[in-house]
């Protein structure tokens, strides 16, 4: 009797809270179909279309009657390209965040595993010793002396690539007579054209770990060390150092402990900007291979770098926000540096937190995992003072390194040109002029934020936002930072032809103009979005900064984000003032975080830094909590004022978002949702539906409904009834929304 067909249940990326069934591929045999492994990709049939789903599962019964189920097309893969414990990561990922199955899992994937057509691989050749090779008597090659050097090295070093054996000093044109003479023979493999992504130092078993020794730990770092590496299996660490004080030396050492078992180590970054630094510091500290993962690579780069990471053809890799996903054939160590940036969370179509999903990773893997951070989010410090995490503190600076010391410029009284005051411009001239390298903050882009006409009081404004239009001289146009709307920047006012509307505001770019004109002796590097786009950007000036030459370092928060600045010795903050009267209840955090970062890069290699912040409230309690205290010590005040509000880290918070074309469409469906979900779910406490922050954007009305609960159970529970009213609602939906869990922005 012939065994039943088995059926296929595959997850899509489709906008729908469901999986789907399928007969296998008609040219499968039975057999072969019941036993394929989950995490395997099959391409199907959907609708009119094509699409590439994930085997989720082999099953003998389906819902659907045998008539209704459509036969899948091919099997994509000899392995499964995602591992049992990805799945149940990006499982519960989706459950967590209230996501489409389907549209998880292939945001996990590189763009080129989720096409229909299978990419070709670029192969190179690895090569080893063929048998006729291993049994060649040693004098038969001792006419051709480089080819008889060039057989011993590949005998010794198995599996390197044609430029690695290049680098090594063997010619090609032995490589070529070798392979003719059939003494050797290739593997292929998926590693060609990882250039500087994979760095493909000679390793073999006898290699050492390290190619050069680290620093010498100081006692609070060989703690941290110790604690770090004598946890077995999984248990979370906050690293929370102050600045300066050597967080990247214990992550090197516990990687070294990591790379010594065999096994591999993961580290997330906030940005782009931070992988060329840490690539270059982790490839000279190790004989291991190194490589970056972010959206800076091409999409091959990244499959390649997927690769090897899941062959361990990689053993360290460095990555942003969606590294998080990556295969490890042996992982040893999860670590995500500057653990508080907003950067982790995703804030669009799959809203995952990168730092969050490393912690369920760790537990799922059974491996410690590092939150390294100078200011902690409060979230992760509350889970600290809760006892989830173990705290480890760093006090001291590494090194000769003081501590900073600050100075508020109260602006009231102090007359200002152009934005900066006058003890502010001779404190930046003296660090110049005595060799030494100024980082000035200006967190605005642009030339100036806004085109108002003194006349008539005309506004420059978005004709798709509720914003005003930023402008950016150097480009001849007014841009909306909101939509990436753009006009060509007019010349008079277009309601009185006034001929000279105003540039009202300071933008990093007017500033940029400022500072090389009142220094035209120094060069001003700008550093913001619109002049670092690349990682090559990144790569030049890094090593323009590290020439040690005195020049101005002019950033918006990218500055803010780990880099390490030996010569900066004065940090000049331009304005202090804009994250006091923000709408979030999180402002005074980000802000106290995003100073006390900035400030960190003066003084950290045992020259005296200073830090000068421009202020109209130089007697606000966070100003001077930051400033004659800690991070630490406003952290914890701002814990009680949460606790005492019923805010997150003591309550959980999520976020329908909805938008429409036509004004109060969006309000009027969030109203729905409210009504249903006061009905189902009473321990829920809702405020609005009200108007988002910058209503309009991009021609839509936006509108957003925020959920509070003390238990995070409750609150799933009522979202997981409320979805089951929005699947099952048969009126016609105009809005496009979504759900936000755990916000980072309200």
């Amino acid at each position: 009797m012939t065994p039943p067909r088995p059926i296929l249940e595959i997850a899509l990326p489709v906008p729908l809270r469901r999986v789907f069934d399928y007969l296998p591929p008609d040219d499968l045999d039975t057999h072969k179909a019941g036993i394929l492994a989950a995490g395997t990709r099959i391409k199907v049939p959907f609708g009119n279309r094509q699409m590439v789903g994930i085997l989720l599962r082999s099953k003998t019964q389906s819902l659907l009657p045998a008539d209704k189920l459509r036969s899948a097309l091919s099997i994509l893969d000899k392995q499964p390209v995602l591992d049992s414990q990805q799945l149940k990561l990006l499982q519960w990922a989706a459950s967590y965040y209230h996501h489409p199955y389907g549209e998880a899992l292939h945001t996990a994937l590189p763009a080129l595993l989720c096409k229909t057509r299978s990419p070709k691989p670029k192969t190179t050749n690895h090569w080893q010793l063929s048998l006729h090779g291993k049994g060649l008597p040693e004098q038969a090659l001792k006419r051709s002396p480089r080819q008889s050097a060039a057989l011993d090295f590949i005998r010794s070093h198995p599996g390197l690539s044609t430029r690695q054996i290049s680098d090594a000093g063997i010619s090609e044109h032995a490589i070529r007579a070798l392979y003719q003479k059939k003494l050797i023979e290739p593997l292929p493999t998926f590693s060609e054209d990882l250039t500087t992504d994979i760095d493909n130092r000679l390793t073999g078993a006898e290699t050492a770990v390290t190619a050069e020794p680290g620093l010498k730990a100081n006692k609070e770092q060989q703690l941290a060390i110790d604690a770090i590496t004598g946890a077995r299996g999984f248990e979370c660490f906050l690293l929370d150092g102050i600045t300066g004080s050597g967080k990247t030396e214990v992550y090197l050492q516990v990687i070294e402990s990591v790379l010594k078992q065999g096994r591999q180590a993961l580290v997330l970054v906030p940005e782009i900007g931070l992988t060329p630094q840490t690539l270059a510091r982790f490839s000279a500290r190790f004989n291991r291979r190194a490589c970056s993962y972010h959206s800076g690579l091409t999409d091959r780069q990244r499959l390649q770098v997927w690769q090897a990471a899941a062959t361990q053809e990689a053993d360290i890799i460095i990555g942003t926000r969606s590294a998080v996903f990556l295969p490890l054939k042996n992982p040893g160590i999860l670590i995500v540096d500057e653990e508080h940036d907003t950067s982790f969370k995703q804030q669009d179509n799959f809203r995952y937190s990168a730092r969050d999903l490393a912690v369920v990773r760790g537990q799922l893997e059974n491996i410690p995992i590092v939150l390294g951070s100078a200011t902690p989010s409060l979230e992760t410090l509350q889970n600290a003072l809760d006892g989830r995490y173990k705290h480890i503190r760093l006090l001291q600076r590494a090194g000769r390194a003081s501590p900073p010391a600050f100075e508020l410029i109260d602006t009231r009284t102090a007359p200002l040109e152009q934005g900066f005051s006058a003890k502010l411009l001779t404190n930046i001239r003296n660090q110049l002029e005595a060799g030494q390298q100024v980082l000035v903050f200006l967190n605005r882009r642009g030339y100036a934020p806004a085109l108002i006409c003194g006349n008539c009081h005309w506004v420059a404004t978005c004709p798709h936002c509720d914003t005003r239009l930023t402008v950016h001289r150097k480009q001849n146009l007014l841009r909306c930072h909101h939509c990436d709307f753009r006009q060509t920047l007019m010349t008079a006012c277009p309601s009185c032809h006034n001929p000279k509307p105003d540039f009202v505001g300071m933008g990093i770019q007017r500033s940029e103009d400022f500072l090389q004109q009142h220094f035209p002796d120094f060069p001003t590097l700008r550093i913001d979005r619109d002049s670092i786009r690349k990682e090559s950007d990144w790569e030049q000036l890094n090593s323009t900064i590290a020439s040690g030459q005195p020049m101005i370092l002019l950033g918006t928060q990218m500055l803010a984000k780990g880099h390490h600045y030996a010569d900066v010795t004065l940090v000049a903050i331009v304005d202090a003032d804009q994250g006091f009267f923000s709408a979030d209840f999180r402002s005074a955090e980000r802000m106290a975080q995003l100073i006390t970062q900035v400030s960190g890069r003066a003084g950290r290699t045992g020259k005296p830094g200073k830090v000068l912040i421009q202020t109209r409230y130089h007697t606000h309690p966070l100003l001077k909590t930051l400033t004659t205290e800690s991070y630490h010590q406003l952290a914890r005040s701002l814990l009680q004022e949460r606790r005492l509000l019923d805010l997150p880290p003591f309550t959980y918070q999520a976020i329908f978002r909805a938008e429409a074309k036509k004004a109060g469409q969006a309000e009027q469906w969030l109203a729905n949702v409210k009504k249903q979900l006061q009905q189902t779910s009473p321990a829920i406490k809702l405020i609005g539906p009200l108007p988002c922050i910058a209503e309009k954007r991009a021609g839509f009305y936006r509108y957003e409904l925020t959920l509070w609960c003390r238990s995070r159970k409750a609150l799933h529970a009522g979202l997981d009834k409320c979805f089951l009213y929005l699947e099952e609602e048969k009126t016609v939906n105009r809005c496009r929304w979504h759900i936000d869990i755990d916000p980072y922005f309200s």
